[in-house]
């Protein structure tokens, strides 16, 4: 295979540089570099032999970790991230056959993963002692973990660490505004800076060098990783399990991250497209399957369902660059429109039943015909006009059919009563309502309709990604970005909005034909701008922004997010929209292109930062703690 052009490798620099804007790598901790490589692997070794011991002597906490010899709950997360933690560092520092865990050769992806082992431990056994009363009620396996992984969390801290360069003595920083001139308050923040991590510059090995079938079995290994840790996850019975399980996936993702393993992948996936998508959708196939639980399809069939709603916002809002705030209606529009044909009994054509293609076409033509409505009046509005028109929209929406029941206007939706009763889907003589075995495996109603959504998404995602690279596509960004200049060079600004407009609405209105039958019946409360729970506006618009405006996953992980995380951790349904709102904060302030990130954002939102290298063609960086030598050549 051809080899991309490479660029320079960074130098290693010597440990406590102070020349500015140099690459550095200094310990957080001072201890001798061997000191500090043996408390990692000890402390990655006596982690996982606590898992093994007993940390309460009760079952009252979830999981029940009374057991020695068998791991279980908290433990196996902890066990998991110190197996993974030793790994990396072996890795990191040179052991042969280990290298291409770690291809840049930073100690950061161990320092990463060190810390979210540490701080799943460190989770449980404060959990631990505040749900049973204190830590009497500790075992010695429990103290062991925590000091185990403590002595990790040390050991790695002291591992020469690659991180931001050094500032100039004079620099200025404008962004603290009054603060720049008080002394104190820059020396501080200072600080701060040069103690953040720095390794998107690292050079990592050409993946394509490795043979083909290395790099197939890599996807397939992934996507089969993917939907086990996903399982796992959806499974989690109690809420202390899922947030140690947050906080593992989480820094191991990062510590990935940092290992310049997603740089490969990433370059892998681009190479091998067809097969990866390919990959990609069987695991998503594959998910009713290695799950036998109708709660969790369930779950499924909703996250598909407000992505795919999240799509069709995301090309008025990512693509096109209007904020709609009243998007949600059109996901009303289709689920009313398909259960006014359904054959419900409360339906006003009650003896109106047409087959699904039939009800998904007038679900997407009625959401078109709204879509088209309400854009062409007022999409000569730019900005906060628009958005207050499209609030005023969804608001409209949810009253009128709050009032069509008969008494305050015609009859058409029942009012607040809705339309219930609402019959499952029979396609080619397939009734999604029934459950159907399949060897061993028996498909119940939810998996049946998660099947069904997404073969949808599937469309929805073709649609998107064709429009998205098409003339029309290219004329949405081109008014995104500035409407008065894409307007000087002919394009039709009103008319390419309004295609966004209605295209969006299609997709949202598709969308609300399975809704409909999924939950049995349609009422006007859950289509407003913000509520407690989706959909509504506000949760659309956070998906869209929290998974990355303008890309095709980014809605869709945004909107899994959203969904699982209140549903699994039930104090936060309370307090749903204060959580979404210092997400969208956070997500503002250290990654604004969001999760999944579109190049072309990336680089605006970065301008001022040195772009990242290719993750390709330069050799790999010398052994962690080691004397200089090279470590040899890493895998894909």
């Amino acid at each position: 295979m051809t080899d991309i052009p490479a660029t320079e490798a960074l130098q290693p620099t010597p440990l406590g540089t102070t020349r500015p804007d140099a690459p550095r790598a200094d310990s957080y901790l001072s201890l001798p570099p061997a000191a500090a490589r043996i408390a990692t692997l000890v402390g990655a070794v006596g982690t996982v032999a606590s898992t093994f011991m007993s940390w309460t002597y009760t079952s009252d906490f979830p999981g029940d970790l009374t057991v020695n010899g068998y791991p279980g709950g908290l433990q196996v997360l902890t066990l998991i991230g110190a197996v993974l933690t030793g790994l990396l560092a072996l890795g990191a520092f040179g052991v042969k056959g280990l290298t291409w865990l770690v291809p840049n050769r930073s100690a950061n992806a161990v320092l990463l993963l060190a810390a979210g082992t540490f701080a799943t431990t460190w989770y449980a056994v404060i959990a631990i002692a505040q749900e049973l009363g204190g830590l009497a009620n500790l075992n010695p396996g429990g103290f062991v973990a925590a000091i185990a992984s403590l002595v990790l969390l040390v050991g790695a801290l002291a591992l020469p660490i690659n991180r931001q360069p050094l500032d100039a003595t004079d620099a200025e920083y404008y962004e603290l505004g009054r603060l720049s001139e008080n002394g104190a308050a820059r020396a501080t923040y200072r600080r701060l800076r040069q103690a953040r991590l720095h390794h998107t510059e690292l050079s990592v090995p050409d993946p394509a060098r490795a043979p083909a079938w290395v790099q197939y079995l890599a996807i397939v290994v992934v996507a089969a990783v993917g939907v086990k840790v996903l399982t796992y996850g959806l499974a989690t019975g109690y809420t202390e399990l899922f947030v140690g399980y947050l906080i593992l996936v989480a820094f191991t993702l990062w510590s990935f991250n940092a290992a310049g393993l997603t740089r490969q992948f990433s370059k892998i996936t681009a190479d091998h497209r067809p097969f990866a998508i390919l990959m990609g959708i069987l695991a998503a196939i594959a998910y009713p399957f290695v799950q036998n639980n109708e709660h969790w399809a369930n779950l499924g069939v909703n996250i598909l369902i407000f992505g795919t709603v999240a799509l069709g916002l995301n090309i008025v809002v990512g693509l096109t660059g209007l904020l709609d705030l009243g998007y949600v209606a059109f996901l009303g529009v289709g689920a009313y429109a398909a259960a006014l044909v359904s054959g419900s009994e409360y339906s006003i054509w009650s003896g109106v039943q047409f087959p699904f293609w039939a009800a998904a076409l007038t679900g997407m033509a009625a959401s078109l015909v709204f879509g088209v409505l309400i854009g062409a009046p007022t999409l000569r509005l730019r900005g906060d006009y628009l958005a207050i028109v499209t609030l005023g929209f969804g608001e409209i929406f949810r009253i009128a059919v709050n009032n069509l029941d008969g008494v305050s206007g015609p009859k058409v939706t029942n009012g607040p009563n809705g339309i219930s009763q609402i019959p499952d889907l029979s396609i080619f003589g397939y009734n999604l309502g029934d459950p159907h075995t399949m060897g061993s495996i028996t498909l119940g109603r939810f998996a049946n309709y998660y099947l069904l959504m997404l073969v949808i998404t599937v469309i929805v995602v073709l649609v998107f990604t064709r429009a998205s690279d098409s003339r029309i596509g290219r004329s949405w960004i081109a008014i995104r970005e500035d409407e008065t200049a894409a307007t000087a060079m002919g394009i039709n600004g009103f008319r390419v909005k309004l295609i966004a407009f209605a295209l969006g609405a299609s997709l949202a209105g598709l969308a609300g034909t399975v809704s409909a039958h999924v939950t049995y019946s349609v009422v006007p409360n859950p289509y407003q701008f913000s509520g407690a729970a989706p959909p509504n506006s506000a949760f659309l618009l956070a998906a869209v922004v929290l998974g990355g405006m303008g890309t095709v996953t980014g809605p869709v992980l945004g909107a899994a997010l959203l969904y699982l995380i209140p549903e699994k951790l039930g104090f936060l349904q309370r307090y749903e929209l204060l959580a979404f709102g210092v997400t969208l904060v956070l997500i503002m302030r250290f990654r604004p292109e969001g999760i999944i990130a579109n190049r072309r954002r990336q680089l605006e939102f970065h301008k001022d930062e040195p772009p990242a290298p290719d993750e390709t063609l330069v050799p790999a960086q010398p052994a962690v703690g080691g004397d200089g030598a090279a470590a040899g050549a890493a895998g894909a």
